[in-house]
């Protein structure tokens, strides 16, 4: 295709698209089909990963402090932002169960007065 061919410049094709998005978010936002939530309750605080690290074996990880910090909530381990601590959330597997802060004694009253479960008198 030759020069006198083309139509439009690049230039003014990226801007179209530029301008086309723009005003698409703009006009979802208008008609409120972008949706803002302001409750807190389930949005995850981080996304976090553990690393296995034997004894006398080196790892590599970031100097910069990631503007966390941990707590014992109830028992359970919980994240917070160090620049809002009321916004906490309790660290939790991937099958949704909480990560405890310490390990449960085997002699702990409560789990001794626990009844047990269905599958345990079977043996």
């Amino acid at each position: 295709m030759s020069a006198s061919e083309n139509r439009y410049s690049v230039r003014s094709l990226i801007i179209t698209a530029v301008v086309a998005i723009t005003g698409t978010v703009l006009a979802l936002e208008a008609s409120g089909r972008i949706d803002h939530s302001d409750n807190k309750d389930h949005a995850p605080v981080g996304d976090f990963q553990a690393i296995h690290v034997k004894p006398g074996e080196e790892f590599l990880m970031s100097r910069k402090s990631s503007e966390l910090h941990a707590v014992c909530e109830n028992g359970f381990l919980a994240i917070a932002a160090d620049v809002d601590p009321s916004f906490r959330g309790i660290l939790v597997d991937y099958k949704n169960r909480g990560v405890r802060c310490s390990r449960p004694s085997p002699t702990d009253m409560d789990l001794a007065s626990e009844p047990a479960a269905e599958g345990d008198n079977e043996q």
